[in-house]
């Protein structure tokens, strides 16, 4: 991680001129063999993609968090995950596909108002084996495109170890196939750029006072509700679920953890069990907790839109771009959701 801004842009080949009046060409032009090739970073990950960006739009997947829909399949295959607040306390996790797409993920549930958000910064188009009549209309309104179950989409199929509503399984590669790409307009985080030094020491000054120390950890516990928490710890680098639902060798191992409290609302209905819904407010500004190896930074996030990019800054006012890599994002309740390190 390290306080500068990325800034995308062409590298421009020069022609220099000499002095005395003599025209005669000293750089080669662009066309001779010179230039180096513009290779363009994932918008998931940050990291280079050689072979151009997947003819695939972004897929959000809807995946079940809870022992009920055990074990999660395919999540080592995503760039990106999140963690949102669901009816009851519970959470459901957004797995983003895009650089490999699984013929087997699960198991798939239902979509929220939440998702309108989280897959706006690139154009992500969700899976869900359904979702309530009024999301449904406020995804729709949004322009986020949808493949539901419910409503005919391609690639579902069952698991016959498990009974509804946790069996439902998707084949990415023959959604694919019926899909159309979605236009990205912009990373989903501000990456570091590559070969950018990370943070160092800070430079010795004529001050007494001693530097602030960054904090570190090697465990955390990610609190969404009394009933509800996720613990983490540092493993060969990788921040890694201690109680997740995904078998360990398959599971997501995030480069990058960030915790993002946010406001939570009514999003306007109840479940069949009568518990109001919420709907995480994925725009604005909130204090932010990010995890790369044993350093940890508090940060602020800020997303002026549904669909901007995700920023961050420091206490001293300073942008904090993320280290391309996988990330996972929790997605905590501010007010109520809590982080505690170890």
């Amino acid at each position: 991680m390290t306080s500068a801004l990325l800034f995308t842009a062409a590298t421009l080949t020069l022609a220099g001129c000499s002095g005395g009046g003599d025209d005669k060409k000293t750089t080669p032009d662009p066309d001779e063999g010179t230039a180096e090739k513009i290779v363009e970073i994932s918008p998931l990950n940050g990291t280079p993609m050689p072979d151009g960006r997947p003819d695939n739009p972004v897929f959000v997947v809807k995946i079940e968090n809870t022992y009920g829909g055990e074990p999660q399949i395919g999540l080592n295959k995503a760039d990106l995950v999140v963690e949102e607040l669901v009816e009851g306390g519970l959470t459901r996790l957004a797995a983003f596909f895009y650089s490999d797409l699984p013929s087997t993920v699960g198991h798939v549930r239902s979509m929220r108002t939440t998702d309108i958000g989280l897959a706006a910064p690139v154009g992500g188009q969700i899976i869900a084996s359904g979702g309530a009549n009024k999301t449904y209309k406020e995804v729709r309104r949004a322009g986020t495109t949808i493949f539901s179950e419910d409503h005919g989409a391609p690639g579902f199929s069952s698991d016959p170890a498990k009974s509804r509503p946790y069996n439902r399984l998707i084949n990415l590669k023959t959604v694919a196939r019926k899909a159309k790409p979605t236009e990205i307009v912009g990373p989903y985080f501000t990456w570091t750029p590559e070969g950018a030094a990370k943070e160092s020491e800070p430079a010795p000054t004529d001050s007494a006072t001693p530097a602030t120390e960054p904090k570190t950890a090697r465990a955390a516990t990610v609190r969404f509700s009394p009933g509800t928490y996720t613990d983490w710890a540092l493993k060969g680098g990788k921040w890694i679920r201690t109680n997740s639902h995904a078998p360990r060798a398959t599971d997501f191992k995030a480069d990058t953890m960030i915790v993002m409290f946010a406001r939570i609302v009514d999003a306007g209905y109840t479940d069949i069990s009568n518990n109001p819904v919420p709907e995480t407010v994925v725009k604005g500004t909130g204090r932010a907790v990010i995890f790369n190896g044993k350093t940890v930074t508090e940060a602020t996030w800020s997303k002026p839109k549904l669909s901007s990019t995700i920023s961050f800054t420091g206490a001293d006012g300073q942008p904090i771009t993320i280290e391309p890599g996988k990330v996972f994002v929790e997605l905590a309740p501010k007010g109520n959701g809590t982080v505690r390190l170890r």
